[in-house]
């Protein structure tokens, strides 16, 4: 079974920008935080961005400024706007739920990014 899919990964020149989408199949949406975490060769996954149902938003300081998190609950999918990339974000881009009450978390499948310089 599969819970959350993501989808618009690939490859990008440095400076360009990317979308990320993930398509929900966890019900109810709203009682769900949803994010982006990567991971990159030979390192630990990280917290890329976070999003509360109410719309609330968290981020990764390297990410600031250039990537934005959003969701459509009427649609049950959350995005990743990534603008201004950089090589160093060359990684796999996992997306996850996160329930409210118990903090139980799922994971989708990962898509990869790639930026060349």
């Amino acid at each position: 079974q599969v819970d959350l899919v993501e989808s618009g990964g690939g490859w990008v020149q440095a400076g360009g920008s990317m979308r990320l989408s993930c398509a929900s199949f966890i019900r109810p949406f709203a009682l769900y935080a949803m994010g982006w975490h990567r991971q990159a060769p030979g390192k630990q996954r990280e917290l890329v961005a976070m999003i509360t149902p109410g719309g609330s938003t968290q981020y990764a300081d390297s990410v600031k400024g250039r990537f934005t998190i959003s969701r459509d609950n009427s649609k049950s999918t959350v995005y990743l706007q990534m603008n201004s990339l950089q090589p160093e974000d060359t990684a796999v881009y996992y997306c996850n739920s996160d329930h409210l009450g118990s903090r139980a978390r799922n994971w989708g499948q990962g898509t990869q990014v790639t930026v060349s310089s």
